[in-house]
């Protein structure tokens, strides 16, 4: 069935010039970020494997998992997609783990914040009530003007959204008093 759907695809964008749902889907929330006033949750950039090695330190990324070459080209490109589409960013927050703040550096889109905030508690579950009502609370309070980007981690994403997302995916939420609405998924397939 995915065989047919990808030639269905192929033929009406080959055809008729028409694209797939998924791009319209990915240009309506271009299209809404350029606008201003959203929200945008993006777990970091590719770092293959999951969770972190034995001995990790916050401090050093050298400890950590990181991005590959693959995930700094990734977050590179993301955020030329946003120069290119000239969508306002005016706040970037990243977690503290080296991953999502490599990931918000190389997208180059403004100074990058650390919080504690938006770190992963893949391995420290008691901490996720606490995280997930800061992120939720700054989400809600932000008016912009331009958008808020706030790169975290999978299991942030997660607790915030209910769904998950894969390497350089995010899920853009438009603040609606003390929640959020989901206004569209980007990324880079």
């Amino acid at each position: 069935m995915p065989i047919l759907r990808a030639l269905f695809c192929t033929l009406l964008v080959g055809i008729l010039g028409i694209p797939p749902s998924n791009a319209y889907a990915n240009e309506t929330t271009w299209q809404a970020l350029q606008e201003g006033g959203l929200v945008i949750l993006m777990r970091h950039a590719l770092a293959p494997g999951i969770g972190d090695p034995a001995g990790f330190e916050l401090s050093q990324c050298d400890t950590q998992r990181n991005l590959s070459a693959q995930g700094r080209a990734q977050a590179e490109a993301i955020g030329r997609s946003f120069r290119d589409r000239d969508v306002p960013i005016a706040l970037v927050y990243s977690s503290r783990w080296c991953r999502a703040l490599e990931t918000a550096e190389l997208m180059a889109l403004g100074r990058v914040d650390s919080t504690p905030w938006l770190d992963s508690f893949f391995r420290q579950r008691s901490e996720r009530d606490d995280r997930t009502q800061a992120a939720r609370e700054h989400i809600a309070a932000w008016q912009g003007p331009g958008n808020l980007l706030l790169v975290t981690h999978q299991v942030n994403i997660t607790a915030l959204t209910g769904g998950g997302v894969s390497s350089g995916e995010m899920i853009v939420v438009r603040p609606t008093g003390d929640s959020f609405q989901v206004v569209g998924r980007l990324n880079d397939k």
